[in-house]
């Protein structure tokens, strides 16, 4: 049978953080002398570092690296002094999936965030790859970062599954070739070609976890058929 494995998002999937990273950049902007909208963070959800800190810093004051200095280390100090918590489930459903199948991690946060959530938050021991969309060509929309954590966990992508909240990270994990199980956070609504594109739209851990079981079993029984 080939092998199939499950991806997961990280930002607003399996830790409490997407709302870090607005704030971050609506910090650095109005610090700077811009108006940030909806419109901005929408853009910027599911980018590379690269790519969001080359968006603010045109929008301000033109210095790439300062804008990605300021905004990672306001989420890592956020990070640090106990402000980010796993989503409810997190740890059951990563847990009892790796049980079952390969799981990956294709995230646009930094690999210094990946690791403090892989490590002080204890999500590591199950995950058999995890890739930073700073460590392929482009961030999403683009479908690299997938491509590269199913490369790295050895899985193919028809049958394979991936968690996504973003429009942006739904669009990438599509374009992939993953089925896509999407948990928007209502505060960040999905744009409609990202809910078209999602296998099926959930409120909570516990019902992706439930829809990817039966999307394996379902697979699972096709292959033993053949």
């Amino acid at each position: 049978m080939s092998l199939v494995g499950v991806v997961f998002d990280l930002d607003g999937v399996l830790v409490q953080s997407e709302h870090l990273w607005e704030e971050a950049w609506l910090e650095y902007a109005t610090a700077s002398g811009y108006a940030w909208t909806a419109h901005d963070t929408r853009s910027c959800q599911g980018m590379s570092v690269q790519e969001w800190g080359s968006y603010l810093a045109d929008r301000t004051t033109h210095d790439t690296p300062a804008a990605i200095e300021a905004v990672i280390g306001s989420v890592a100090h956020a990070y640090d002094s106990g402000q980010v918590s796993l989503v409810d489930g997190a740890q059951d459903l990563v847990r009892s999936i790796s049980a079952r199948v390969p799981i990956a991690l294709a995230s646009s946060a930094p690999r210094r965030i990946i690791d403090t959530v892989m490590g002080v938050m204890g999500l590591g021991p199950w995950f058999g790859a995890t890739v930073s969309s700073s460590e392929v060509a482009a961030g999403k929309p683009s479908p690299d970062v997938y491509l590269e954590a199913i490369r790295k966990l050895g899985i193919r992508a028809a049958g394979s599954l991936a968690v996504e909240d973003s429009s942006n990270g739904i669009r990438a994990a599509a374009a992939a070739g993953l089925t896509v199980l999407a948990i928007p956070n209502p505060a960040y609504p999905l744009a409609a070609d990202a809910g078209g594109a999602a296998d099926s739209i959930h409120t909570s851990l516990d019902s992706v976890g439930r829809r990817m079981l039966a999307l394996l079993d379902a697979l699972h029984a096709t292959e033993d058929d053949r």
